[in-house]
């Protein structure tokens, strides 16, 4: 079974859903918006707005203005699990990273 950031990381691999997600930060926007902001036609920007929906990046939501407009809003959860993983890599080669300073010390008499 795959993660959710192996999810995440499969759905952010293409540009056209990283320039959904760039545009998603400032505001929600309807699925046309999207595909005339980057240049897709309809049907294609419906497949990628799919695959980030699987992927838990964005859900729908209801347009304030018109409730019978679905707009697409981004999910922090994603992208909170994405953190994480980076995080845990991070503390994992700092480790190793010290205990390589600590290795190379010991041997040329430094410490």
């Amino acid at each position: 079974m795959k993660s959710s950031v192996a999810h995440t990381f499969e759905a952010l691999a293409d540009p056209t859903r990283r320039g959904v997600v760039q545009l998603l930060k400032s505001r929600p926007r309807r699925a046309s918006d999207l595909a005339d902001a980057l240049g897709q036609s309809r049907p294609a920007m419906s497949r990628h707005l799919k695959v980030l929906r699987q992927s838990g990046i964005i859900e729908p939501a209801n347009d304030a203005s018109d409730m019978r407009a679905r707009v697409y809003q981004l999910r922090p959860e994603p992208f909170h699990d994405l953190r994480d993983w980076v995080e845990e890599i991070e503390r994992f080669w700092a480790l190793e990273l010290d205990a390589f300073k600590a290795h190379a010390e010991k041997k040329h008499g430094r410490r």
